[in-house]
């Protein structure tokens, strides 16, 4: 399926900060992603879902109680009420008093910082339009000048993305690289996937870059992980200690062809 004008995937470099830099600042926050920039990383990944009053906010779980000291489902919960939430103090005392971040305020951090986002789009049942419309609004009100790439898990998300934001390109994330994930994400005009690196095997990664798509490989953590991956043709991984990974030249494979038709 031929891609819509705009969507071509960036240059990703060969190590993305997950969650901002997950394992030495606390996860999707603003102080993770100045870590993350004073690791000297391009990339984060961030996960996104909507409050009840449908403000887009950076939070992995469906439930406050892990990473903040709210309790119950922030889909429930207004905007209002989780801006005063402590999103650091869990991870740390230094990082007490951290806020739950909306997007707004995180495309404006990743504006002073200079750095480029992966957002991984959560919505709750039936609500994918919804939350990728509030994306959406908070990205044409910041006027965001830096480069994104939109994935999830979900297809309709997705598919979503494809309808409202054509110009940004999309990743379908998946647990295993199989035929079914490359098809699928060639169906939703994708332009990577995005696979568990433990259960990623080198003839996967070969078989979706003749499709044309690009594999980035989640959660990488050591060395020699890293180095396998790149070897077999994976464009990024995602990691929770970026400085662990020692980056060689030419690590990075070239861009997969694009896809036929």
């Amino acid at each position: 399926m031929p891609q819509p004008p705009g969507s071509m995937l960036p240059d990703l470099p060969p190590v993305i900060g997950h969650r901002g830099a997950a394992g030495s600042a606390p996860e999707n926050t603003l102080a993770g992603f100045r870590r993350a920039a004073r690791l000297g990383l391009r990339w984060i990944e961030c996960d996104v879902r909507c409050t009840a009053d449908g403000v887009p906010v950076l939070l992995h779980d469906a439930n406050l109680e892990r990473t903040t000291d709210g309790r119950g489902p922030v889909a429930r919960q207004s905007a209002r009420a989780v801006a005063g939430l402590d999103a650091g103090s869990w991870f740390g005392a230094e990082f007490a008093g951290e806020p739950l971040p909306t997007l707004a305020a995180a495309l404006a951090c990743w504006r002073e910082l200079g750095l480029a986002a992966n957002l991984e789009l959560k919505s709750e049942d039936g609500g994918a339009a919804a939350l990728v419309d509030a994306v959406a609004a908070a990205l044409d009100a910041a006027r965001f000048p830096g480069a994104l790439l939109i994935s999830s898990f979900e297809p309709e998300s997705i598919e979503a993305a494809r309808a409202r934001l054509p110009a940004l390109p999309r990743g379908l994330l998946c647990e295993e690289l199989s035929g079914d994930a490359i098809a699928r994400a060639l169906a939703l005009s994708c332009r990577s996937v995005h696979a568990a690196a433990a259960r990623l095997a080198p003839e996967a990664v070969a078989k979706a870059r003749a499709g044309g798509l690009e594999v980035l490989a989640y959660t990488v953590n050591e060395p020699a992980d890293a180095r396998r991956l790149w070897a077999c043709g994976v464009r990024s991984v995602f990691s929770d200690w970026p400085e662990r990974l020692t980056i060689p030249a030419g690590s990075a494979p070239p861009p997969a062809p694009a896809p036929p038709g």
